[in-house]
């Protein structure tokens, strides 16, 4: 390689002028179907659930504290901003925001909570039926967002019709 071919190609490289965007000094505005982090409205939501039954990243966790107040939480960790969790919100409680810088020290200045006051629905004014004891038996998988940790646990949502839940255990008498 002689020193003349490295000065061609410097010079190449300076003809051809700036490459690179000024993205931190300058932003460039957000194309009109930008999908950035969601932003849930705790006054439309009703609590239904069909957000966190349809996140692929399960982000959004959902506690039944008891029949009357159930708490849920974007976790925002690990969310793709799909929009799938608005898509779905039959009140449009649930929108997508333009924010897509979301790089923080605190993670928990990602995520929202919103608790509800779940008495009545909004919509048919019926109370929600919590399940009976023996229902809960008889479940054999669960969902369980464990809020504490901000995590959560699928199971499968079949119940036990006809064939018991355990094998009775025989004990032998004297």
């Amino acid at each position: 390689m002689s020193l003349l071919s490295k000065v061609k190609e410097a010079l190449v490289c300076l003809r051809a002028g700036r490459v690179t965007l000024p993205y931190p000094a300058a932003p460039r505005p957000v194309a009109g179907n930008f999908r950035g982090r969601p932003i849930f409205d705790a006054a439309k939501c009703i609590g239904c659930g069909g957000c966190a039954a349809n996140c692929p990243a399960r982000e959004i966790l959902i506690h039944d504290v008891c029949q009357e107040i159930r708490v849920l939480r974007y976790v925002g960790r690990r969310c793709t901003y799909c929009g799938r969790c608005a898509d779905v919100c039959p009140e449009k409680a649930i929108t997508m925001s333009t924010d897509f810088e979301t790089a923080t020290d605190a993670i928990g200045d990602i995520g929202q909570t919103i608790e509800l006051f779940m008495s009545t629905c909004q919509r048919c004014g019926r109370c929600f039926k919590e399940p009976s004891p023996l229902e809960r038996l008889k479940q054999k998988g669960y969902r369980f967002d464990d809020l504490a940790h901000d995590r959560w646990v699928f199971g499968s949502r079949a119940y036990l019709d006809t064939e018991r839940a355990v094998d009775d255990i025989r004990i032998e008498m004297d």
